[in-house]
């Protein structure tokens, strides 16, 4: 029998929802079968933890005295984006010092940037604001240093432009000499492999073809309130999918948003990648409502059944190549020893599975309280139908 999103959040209001984790509703499923569960269960929550690059923030600092239009600015000397007007400023979870002061202790350590500074600001410390400007008559101020704190912006928000990826690479190096990635340091010889997923716990292999979450679903987002307003950047949603529809290889993606006011540096961690530069860790879980039989049934989804490319970032990445290796899944991944080539190699994921445990409980948590009711999405993302790809850059030295 199909529910509603307004018949579940009636259930949620008079707490009487029956909620269950992704990880949990899995031998539940098993114990009671899809009829039965879908009828029983009303949401299922899901997490993860990660490196999310595509991540950054929106801050409004207000106006100084005399006014300024910031057209360049600089939060503890990482560069951020002053294209708009007078004073807001973007800066990017990636975003680097000009003169990188982790190279005095370690050469590409990268040991700070734009995500530290987003971690800074939700820990309530002072952050350092440069600004220059060449002046106008309504905002003649060309010159400005003060110190900002969150409590002080009139408006901060986390946009992130591509966050939750659905699957992604597993990275190792078949070169003689260690390499250093946005997926970690990598071993030569395939010494190591290295994977960022939470697999059975992940947002969109739970829902792997957007039939709940779309623009205007609420979500955790950094330990606070989030919505989804776009589809994100590279959304792949045509590529290869097993017969469960979980893509074998990355595919959609989700553009966020949220209040860093009611955030926590438990869910929002700048990262330093050593030589290969900064990030910052997102946690995000994502209520899925189970409407019907067919919802039970994607939830259903356990790490073996979630398989990911293994990928040479030695070589095939670097120039776009898409020679795959082998295909991995997620429960041999995550027992720390994968068989790949004939050959055991340890595994590790840059991802934290226990965080995206907890996110995805502390969502449960809130829906069993009546404190977080679910949203109909007012339009979807792309889905297979669509037959949206990603395309890669081609290069053209000519017009036309």
């Amino acid at each position: 029998m199909a529910k509603t999103i307004r018949e579940i959040n009636d259930k949620i209001k008079n707490n009487k929802a029956v909620v269950f984790t992704a990880e949990e509703i899995i031998p539940f499923i098993k114990q009671k079968g899809y009829k039965k569960a879908a009828e029983e269960v009303d949401v299922v929550t899901t997490g993860t933890f990660s490196p999310m690059c595509s991540s950054g923030a929106f801050l409004n600092v207000g106006h100084p005295s005399p006014r300024m239009r910031m057209q360049k600015a600089w939060l503890n000397g990482v560069a951020a984006y002053g294209g708009f007007a007078a004073c807001d400023i973007y800066i990017g979870a990636t975003q680097i010092p000009d003169e990188d002061p982790a190279n005095k202790i370690y050469p590409g350590s990268f040991e700070y940037g734009g995500g530290h500074i987003i971690e800074d600001l939700i820990a309530g410390k002072d952050v350092f604001l440069r600004a220059t400007s060449y002046g106008t008559d309504c905002y003649p101020r060309k010159e400005l240093e003060t110190y900002i704190d969150l409590k002080d912006l009139n408006q901060a928000y986390l946009v992130n432009p591509r966050n939750a990826y659905q699957n992604y690479n597993v990275a190792v190096n078949l070169s003689s000499g260690v390499i250093y990635t946005y997926l970690g340091v990598l071993q030569p010889n395939m010494g190591n492999v290295n994977f960022s997923c939470a697999g059975q716990l992940s947002p969109l292999l739970n829902d792997p073809y957007y039939k709940t979450i779309g623009i205007g679903t609420r979500i955790f987002l950094g330990g606070g309130i989030g919505y989804v307003i776009w589809e994100g950047t590279q959304h792949n949603p045509t590529a290869v999918r097993s017969e469960n529809g979980v893509p074998s290889e990355g595919a959609g993606t989700l553009s966020v948003i949220g209040d860093m006011k009611k955030m926590s540096t438990r869910y929002i961690k700048g990262v330093s990648m050593l030589g290969y530069g900064a990030s910052l860790a997102v946690g995000i879980g994502m209520p899925i409502p189970i409407v019907d039989e067919e919802m039970i049934e994607f939830v259903s989804v356990r790490d073996e059944d979630i398989y990911a490319p293994v990928v040479d970032y030695s070589s095939a990445y670097p120039k776009r190549e898409s020679k795959i290796v082998a295909k991995v899944n997620y429960r041999d991944l995550r027992s720390g020893t994968v068989k790949i080539l004939g050959e055991n190699v340890q595994a590790a994921s840059i991802s934290s599975y226990p965080v995206a445990r907890e996110i995805a409980e502390t969502l449960k948590t809130w829906i069993q309280n009546g404190t977080f009711t679910l949203t109909e999405k007012v339009a979807s993302i792309p889905g297979v139908e669509s037959g949206q790809t990603f395309k890669p850059l081609e290069i053209r030295p000519e017009r036309g």
